[in-house]
């Protein structure tokens, strides 16, 4: 059982460490050939957001307004597979359950 104990502490260690890298990780979404791009943390939180102003024109916003959210996705699907990568082995010692642990019926 104390065996079980120490598994489950470095596991819960483990997961600390992935989500304190994912608040810190930063990824960059861009669209338009990188016109526009979106900083994000690996954990969502949005960090910064940059425009050419030669994308800025008055009379077409629709275009401006695309393009931040193509950017803002294209971080996110970024932020999420950073995600994965950090945690998707985590969440294979866990086994779906506890069963990672050698922990009967789970």
């Amino acid at each position: 059982m104390q065996m079980i104990m120490q598994q489950a502490q470095q596991l819960q260690q483990q997961m600390l460490a992935a989500q304190q890298e994912l608040m810190n990780a930063e990824v960059t979404g861009q669209a338009g050939n990188g016109l526009v791009q979106v900083t994000m943390t690996a954990s969502g939180e949005l960090r910064s957001v940059r425009i050419d102003p030669q994308v800025v024109d008055p009379e077409d916003v629709d275009t401006l307004q695309d393009l931040v959210f193509g950017a803002f996705q294209d971080a996110s699907r970024l932020a999420k597979e950073r995600q994965t990568a950090a945690m998707g082995p985590l969440a294979g010692a866990l086994g779906g359950g506890m069963g990672g642990l050698g922990l009967p019926g789970m």
